[in-house]
């Protein structure tokens, strides 16, 4: 398929004091990063240490102010991606690439950049049937990408790259949407390709199980600058966390929450505070996207929704909070006689003391121009002491705000800042003070933690549990399995807008959920 001759074997990358910066903001600054060629070089760092703006300059997408990017010993200048191609360097985005209208086949074939004016599909399909025979990957070529699961699609962007024989892969979080078993197949299929020599991988990860099992090198970015480099087998996930967020000691990193879960409160459960009986939700494009789902959360548990993503977990989470229309079935709040079908309306939800997190906070909990002290008091602007005799008192709400971002640890530069110039791990811990500022008897989040950095992620970790050990129930819905292994206490499976499978989270086995998560119901 391809009749143009290309060197062939694992390149070796570096850069030498790579700088890049945005205005004032410096996002790398002097970074000087080696990756052996034949090797699996895993980037570790929290959100915003700088790794996708590193392989963005080794890949042209951006150009560094200062230093240099060597392939095998010699300086490049890569200006664009096309050079990075045609030096063998390929990537995989975080974001899916492939071209919805179009077959697997026509993907596979419009990734190689250069097409004939006329191409004989025959050959172009035998030439890529014998290609998917290489790999561990089964596609079917004539599937649209609206037709494969998100498994599907990141593995049709990793056979786009593999076709074109890189000598060097990056993938910026490739098992973000895959099961347990499809992420250990891509990440075993790569590091064989590295280990016979035929490429190098560098592998962007924020899981340390990830690096311990398939990579050989690891390098840890933060604040946009390399703090540390080691072989893999001469490190471990505690002295890597304590690297990653700066602490002086290993200790200091114990609060993450691979190495010390949330504190558990042990109890006996209560009834059940939030049911959901056949509940059937429509999708963006009027598709059934929740289909007859059967649910219970008790008082005192948290119980975890796994799934890959796309399978309904959205449509869901928006149908309980009142964001997005019920077609069918019920949901219910409170036991026994205080039992009361749930409409999630604003009075129902300070009576029943129902709150949520949903996830991006600061577009579907927020508003965004108006202060983080506006924000804090959506809920209670109207009640006293805010509100007395029809007048909004602000000075009550600033007091109120004051008190709870000191109590939460929102970082802001006051309480009149527009929310929508904090970080986000501090918008949710500020929708967070709101929510959990009395006590919550029933609280929905979903993907409370994505893209925040280990503190956020411990202490939003902590504050969900406290609501559980105070005997409230707790629906979690996440599309990061080690996240509900940690904090649930049962753990349901979504899939195709149904729940196919629960089980004990303590027994709970992760291949097993991996194989109802990727559809071994059907």
């Amino acid at each position: 398929m391809d009749p143009v001759a290309r060197p062939t074997g694992a390149l070796a990358l570096d850069t030498y004091q790579l700088t890049k910066r945005f205005g004032a903001f410096t996002a790398l600054d002097g970074v000087s990063l080696a990756v052996r060629p034949g090797t699996v070089h895993a980037l570790l760092g929290e959100n915003g240490a700088g790794k996708s703006t590193l392989v963005k300059c080794v890949v042209g997408w951006q150009r560094a102010e200062e230093g240099s990017v060597l392939i095998d010993g010699r300086e490049r200048d890569i200006a664009s991606p096309v050079v990075a191609r045609e030096l063998g360097i390929g990537m995989v985005y975080q974001h899916f690439t492939v071209v919805p209208g179009m077959t697997v086949a026509e993907n596979l074939l419009l990734a190689r950049g250069r097409l004939p004016a006329v191409i004989h599909w025959p050959t172009v399909r035998a030439e890529l049937a014998a290609f998917l025979e290489t790999t561990p990957f089964r596609l079917d070529l004539d599937a649209t990408p609206q037709q494969l699961s998100a498994g599907q699609k990141q593995k049709l962007e990793i056979l786009k790259q593999l076709l074109l024989k890189p000598r060097l892969l990056i993938l910026d979080e490739p098992t973000s949407v895959l099961t347990p078993q499809e992420a250990d197949e891509v990440l075993g299929l790569l590091r064989e390709r590295a280990q016979a020599g035929d490429c190098s991988i560098v592998l962007i990860t924020h899981k340390f199980r990830e690096v311990m099992a398939y990579a050989d090198d690891v390098s840890v970015l933060r604040r946009g600058r390399l703090v540390a480099a080691h072989r893999v087998a001469e490190t471990d996930p505690r002295q890597l966390a304590a690297e990653m967020v700066g602490a002086v000691d290993a200790d200091a990193a114990v609060s993450k929450r691979e190495f010390a879960p949330p504190q558990r409160a042990v109890h006996e459960r209560g009834a059940a505070r939030l049911t959901i009986e056949s509940l059937t939700v429509d999708g963006d494009r009027g598709q059934t996207a929740v289909d007859g789902l059967n649910l219970s959360v008790h008082a005192g548990e948290i119980v975890g929704v796994a799934g890959v993503s796309g399978n309904g977990q959205r449509e869901f989470a928006e149908a309980l909070v009142g964001q997005r229309r019920r077609v069918s079935g019920q949901v219910w709040v409170g036991h026994g006689e205080q039992r009361e079908r749930f409409a999630a309306t604003r009075a129902q939800n300070r009576r029943l003391k129902v709150r949520s997190l949903p996830e991006e906070p600061l577009r579907n909990a927020c508003v965004g121009d108006l202060s983080v002290s506006d924000n804090i008091g959506l809920r209670a602007f109207d009640q006293a002491p805010a509100a007395r005799g029809g007048w909004l008192r602000t000075s009550a709400l600033r007091e109120r705000a004051r008190r709870l971002i000191a109590e939460f640890g929102v970082k802001t530069r006051g309480e009149l800042a527009p929310i929508r110039t904090l970080s986000g791990g501090n918008v949710q811990r500020a929708v967070l003070a709101r929510e959990l500022s009395d006590e919550a008897e029933v609280l929905i989040v979903s993907n409370p933690v994505f893209g925040l950095d280990f503190a956020a992620v411990a202490e939003i970790h902590q504050r969900l549990m406290d609501v559980r050990n105070r005997g409230g129930a707790v629906l979690l819905i996440s599309e990061d399995l080690d996240e509900l292994l940690a904090l649930s206490d049962r753990i349901a499976v979504m899939s195709e807008g149904r729940i196919v499978h629960e089980a004990d989270a303590l027994q709970a086995d992760r291949h097993v959920l991996g194989g109802f998560m990727g559809g071994s119901h059907r």
